[in-house]
């Protein structure tokens, strides 16, 4: 699958950009808000700093207006944000070092965006879906610096999101330490497995993600 026909796909099945650019002028400065925090803070808005932003009475229901477009994703309890891709405030398997903050992504994809999406230095800590193997990354914007080890791939179990990625899409975008381990693994299910080079990688998290951060609606 190649990258035009991948981010074609990832957009139908989680149209995070066009979900954005139908929210009303206030909460789309307020989704931006939410990445850029995640970015520099490592954490989530919480409810308080929201307030700031909508006044005490909006906060719930924009919360609400935000999950159930499935660009956020909250608490059990509705009232905080868990995440917001490609961050997650949950337990995830790939820990994201930031701005001097270790967060969360969602997948895989997600780990690879955020150096590109903010124009900043990472490094990501993940393993391999298959083996447990460690994976370290590191990253400069756009640019790999390093990678162990070094014939990584990125594969994608495509399916539904049902309301939410976070859940299930999301768990089958992983990492995978070389190529027969990748292949092995797209054998699995190989009409509904792509697999990526890191590189092609990285420019599919880049093209996905980095329309989030510009209002353009």
């Amino acid at each position: 699958m190649d990258l035009s026909d991948a981010l074609d796909k990832l957009n139908s099945h989680l149209p995070l950009k066009a979900k954005q650019s139908q929210l009303e002028a206030q909460l789309r400065e307020l989704h931006i808000a939410i990445l850029r925090h995640f970015a520099t803070a490592g954490q989530a808005l919480t409810r308080a700093q929201i307030a700031q932003q909508l006044g005490n009475d909006g906060v719930a229901a924009t919360l609400a207006r935000l999950a159930d477009d499935d660009l956020v994703v909250l608490t059990p309890d509705r009232r905080n944000i868990a995440g917001a891709y490609p961050f997650s405030a949950e337990e995830r398997l790939h820990a994201v070092l930031v701005n001097g903050h270790t967060v969360r992504a969602m997948c895989a994809l997600d780990a690879l965006a955020i150096a590109p999406m903010f124009e900043t230095a990472t490094r990501i800590d993940s393993r391999c879906h298959v083996s447990d193997t460690p994976v370290e990354i590191h990253m400069q914007g756009a640019e790999l610096l390093s990678a162990r080890p070094g014939d990584i791939r990125v594969g994608i179990h495509w399916q539904g999101t049902s309301g939410c990625a976070a859940r299930n899409l999301c768990l089958e975008m992983v990492f995978l330490r070389d190529a027969e381990t990748a292949q092995h693994w797209q054998q699995q299910d190989s009409d509904n497995i792509s697999l990526f080079e890191l590189p092609d990688a990285v420019r599919f998290a880049a093209a996905y993600f980095r329309p989030l951060l510009e209002d353009d609606a």
